[in-house]
């Protein structure tokens, strides 16, 4: 992290004596990057510059509680220190934040997949609480929450329900909670009072824009029919729904929750590009998968990544080894203390990655 660090810090020195040369000028786009880079330095230049003058400070005070004979010094010393201790470690920390590169999506609004696994009716309902925990959690982010299609079953849960959570940096919150998650409680349904162990799959992509994935009128087969759902008046009884299928791929979108076919075919459309662009990213990620291992591996879908435990109020996640005794808590949407050691362990991953590039490579 220093010699990252200080790699920056030269490149900012660099960057400041290039603006300053009013040839520059003259080339507009390579100003404005230039520019760009130049504000998206400076932030982490200045945290530094307020890291080492802490530092400073800290080993100052150090200096004074080990030499000095004045006990009323000694005592403000201490009672300074806790408190740049304290300064310089948030400081650190935004610096982390910093400078771990952004992944792709990561500023963009989410769509999520949520379908029933192993345990019949028991997983649909299991599926229906992973729905209002991830609801939960955008209302308390800000976030809306659009549903663009569900299939439900007859006791209120969920075979498969697919929504958008809209809002600026829904993806890079959310994107870890790809994979299967487990329930381990006793069904409503099991009068001897057993355990079941039931799944549900969980799929996070990042919202595609038009201009991300093109997508020809000629590649698509749509159909429409009538909506189908569990009865009465909600029902519709004109040919709403749509499905897509995108022949080159084969992939499959249906959107039916809406009353108008035009809606439908919109919200099927955000669907299909959404999984297009995740198609694309996973095919690079592949290639770039034989150099490295994640340590978070939010890619792969089939591994288990969580377990809720009803009986022992307990929820597991498999991949960091975080155990939290709370899951009425988390159920009701406050994954933050999940969340947020899986993001900091992919800024170190990230950070690591970053500070092992050729000295070539920033700046460049």
């Amino acid at each position: 992290m220093k010699e990252l660090l200080e790699r920056m810090e030269k490149r900012y020195r660099e960057l400041t004596e290039i603006l300053a040369d009013p040839g520059v000028f003259g080339d507009r786009k390579r100003y404005k990057d230039l520019a760009k880079e130049h504000a998206e330095l400076t932030e982490i230049v200045e945290l530094l510059k307020k890291h080492r003058q802490l530092q400073k400070n800290i080993e100052e005070d150090q200096r004074i509680r080990q030499e000095s004979d004045d006990s009323d010094l000694v005592q403000l010393a201490v009672g300074e220190l806790e408190e740049l201790e304290v300064e310089r470690k948030e400081v650190e920390t935004k610096l982390h934040k910093l400078l771990a590169p952004k992944e792709p999506g990561d500023d963009k609004s989410a769509i999520l997949e949520i379908r029933a696994g192993t345990g019949g009716e028991e997983a649909a309902l299991f599926a229906a609480n992973l729905f209002r925990m991830y609801s939960k959690f955008a209302e308390k982010e800000g976030w809306k929450v659009d549903v663009m299609n569900s299939n439900v079953t007859g006791v209120g849960g969920f075979k498969e329900i697919i929504f958008l959570v809209e809002g600026k940096g829904a993806y890079s919150k959310l994107k870890f909670e790809s994979g299967v998650h487990r329930v381990q409680r006793v069904p409503l349904t099991e009068a001897s009072g057993r355990i079941h162990t039931s799944a549900a799959s969980v799929v996070v992509l990042p919202e595609a824009e038009e201009v991300e994935v093109k997508i020809s009128p000629e590649d698509l087969k749509i159909d429409v029919f009538r909506s189908s759902g569990p009865g009465g008046q909600s029902v519709n009884t004109t040919d709403s729904a749509v499905r897509i299928t995108h022949l080159p791929t084969a992939l499959v979108v249906t959107c039916q929750d809406e009353k108008s076919q035009h809606k439908n075919k919109n919200k099927a459309l955000k669907v299909l590009r959404a999984r297009l662009l995740d198609q694309a990213q996973k095919k690079q990620e592949e290639q770039i998968a034989s150099t490295r291992k994640s340590m978070v591996k939010s890619g792969d879908r089939s591994e288990k990544i969580r377990t809720y435990n009803f009986p022992q109020n307990r929820v597991t996640d498999h991949r960091i080894g975080l155990t939290l005794h709370s899951l009425e808590e988390v159920l009701s949407g406050d994954l933050y203390p999940i969340i947020e050691p899986l993001c900091s362990r992919r800024q170190e991953e990230a950070l690591e990655a970053e500070a092992s590039k050729p000295r070539s490579r920033i700046g460049s």
